[in-house]
């Protein structure tokens, strides 16, 4: 049986229902929904005197070096020089936080971008890693000050993998741009300046390098 308190409450609510029933099924406002899951528009962004780290795992390397390709070609869309751009390997994503926290400590750089690939494999590996790195790198970037992206797929088969580290669907190309944009909010909150910045000798970090090529040894030093 239906209360009085129910009743009362639905002729209440029944003017706002009535005001937003069009709202919602309007042309205009399903656009506007359709429209959220499209892509992001960073704008124009120019990271000519932007300093960003590449840190990047060799665990499923093929994958990875095409979302390195693809952030190296979204900082160059942005004019970062190519002497800008630094770039190491990790033997896995777990060590993506503490190589991140190394770099952003050293304050050579205004931005890391982190790149790897997560597969769910049988096990619970894959969620104990995923929810590690995540928590990881975003406290580096609360600790140190610095936009450390998350540049980290997390998928379920290798078929998903591919469909976001190739062509048009390249997550590695927002990375880059996500990179510079957060960089140039970071320098210019705190006021830092290009003179400002120390530079990457004596930590070992390898010179712009051609995605996928093998390195004699690897790591910072």
């Amino acid at each position: 049986m239906i209360s009085l308190r129910s009743i009362i409450l639905a002729l209440t609510l029944a003017p706002f229902a009535a005001a937003f029933a069009p709202t919602l099924t309007s042309s205009s406002s399903f656009q506007a929904l359709k429209g959220a899951e499209s892509e992001v528009s960073f704008g124009d962004l120019d990271g000519k005197d932007v300093r960003v780290g590449i840190i990047r795992t060799r665990w499923n390397d093929e994958h990875v070096a095409n979302l390195v390709k693809g952030c190296r070609e979204a900082l160059k869309d942005c004019n970062v020089k190519d002497e800008n751009i630094f770039e190491t390997s990790v033997p896995g994503a777990y060590e993506l936080p503490l190589a991140a926290r190394f770099l952003a400590l050293s304050g050579t750089v205004d931005a890391i971008v982190t790149a790897g690939v997560l597969i769910k494999g049988e096990t619970l590996h894959f969620e104990y890693i995923s929810e590690a790195v995540s928590s990881g790198l975003m406290s580096v970037g609360l600790q140190t000050s610095m936009p450390v992206v998350y540049g980290v797929l997390n998928c379920l088969d290798e078929e998903q993998v591919t469909k976001r580290s190739s062509g048009d669907n390249n997550h590695g190309y927002d990375w880059g741009k996500t990179a510079v944009e957060m960089a140039l909010l970071r320098n210019e909150a705190l006021n830092i300046k290009t003179d400002d910045k120390p530079t990457l000798e004596g930590i070992g970090f390898n010179k712009p390098e051609k995605v996928g090529e093998k390195k004699k040894a690897p790591g910072f030093f």
